[in-house]
């Protein structure tokens, strides 16, 4: 619990986060921040987004009829307005839309962020990378920050070591619990979560503001198995974003639902069904895959998440910090 600990440290007594958003799946207002600091957020989806490959259901077979040019894979921005700096969470196959968005809602002429935080290797949280080196963006030593295991992987792996060896990126190394300061009032903390770890660990963020903390988890293997609680983390918090990659597992009926093992939405809620709303408040469920039912903002499952006192992440909210 070293990480939370530290969390305790942050608390401040401003409001509670009641962000509420009635856009249309295609349609939003673009809004730019002018607090010190604050997070948008830049994706929702899961790591192999939407359309998916192989997929002939209606989520993604109505993509050219219906097509949503805001289903991002997920990823948060940091916007440290103060220091006019931004900052990436994830390195998603989206990259380039998101830090052009990015770009525009801080009215900055900067097209590369001060900073990326990777969480793991799977593919939506890291191969936005790829648009880094010489065949596309050809970067100067972008910063990357990634825990050892992340680390060695971009070090000694092609095509990621030749961004390393060409200097497109600079990868700074994370410990567990042990913040990166930013600025006088900017921090970021990683810690370890529980998932599949092929390639490296999978760490969660605490992200800390001069008035607020933000709790990011998109990848996490069911909650129980994690040493943490999340309900006594939530409790430290102001936002939760955190993993819902599927609303129950009845929607995948094409593979083995327990080699996946994230927390479906129906858990999360039971487990969470006796906070105080304020603290329901706080979660935005993130994460998405693309069979998901709450990215219809006109099912029942949407209705039923938002009727719980909870909220469902959507590109471009922005968060106070």
């Amino acid at each position: 619990m070293l990480i939370f600990s530290f969390v305790l440290l942050f608390l401040s007594c401003s409001e509670k986060a009641s962000e509420k958003n009635e856009q249309s799946q295609t349609t939003f207002e673009v809004i730019r921040t002018t607090s010190e600091a604050s997070l948008v957020v830049l994706g929702t989806l899961q790591d192999a987004g939407s359309p998916h490959i192989g997929c002939n259901k209606d989520c993604c077979a109505s993509f050219f009829e219906n097509p949503d040019p805001l289903r991002k894979v997920v990823s948060l921005g940091l916007i440290d307005s103060k220091n006019n700096k931004n900052y990436l969470f994830e390195a998603t196959p989206d990259i380039s839309t998101q830090l052009k968005h990015l770009k525009h809602i801080t009215a900055s002429n900067k097209e590369l962020p001060d900073g990326i935080f990777l969480t793991h290797a799977h593919i939506g949280h890291y191969s936005g990378l790829m648009y880094l080196g010489k065949e596309a963006t050809n970067a100067d030593s972008a910063p990357v920050f990634a825990m050892p295991r992340m680390k060695e992987y971009l070090e000694t792996n092609g095509p990621w070591s030749q961004l390393v060896k060409n200097s497109n990126i600079a990868i700074s190394q994370l410990k567990e619990g042990w913040p990166i300061t930013l600025s006088s009032s900017l921090s970021v903390t990683p810690f370890k979560v529980p998932h599949r770890d092929e390639f490296s660990e999978t760490v969660g963020f605490i992200i800390a503001g001069p008035n607020k903390l933000a709790l990011f988890i998109p990848d996490i293997d069911k909650w129980e198995k994690w040493s943490s609680s999340i309900k006594e983390v939530i409790s430290t918090v102001d936002y939760a974003f955190i993993d819902a990659t599927f609303y129950h597992g009845d929607e995948i009926n094409s593979r083995d639902i327990s080699g996946i093992p994230h927390p479906f939405i129906i858990e999360s809620m039971e487990l969470l069904k006796d906070l105080p709303s304020e603290e329901k408040q706080k979660i935005q469920f993130i994460h998405f895959n693309h069979t998901n039912p709450v990215l219809n903002t006109n099912s029942d499952a949407f209705k039923i998440v938002i009727k719980n006192g909870f909220n469902v992440a959507k590109f471009g909210d922005v968060f106070d910090l």
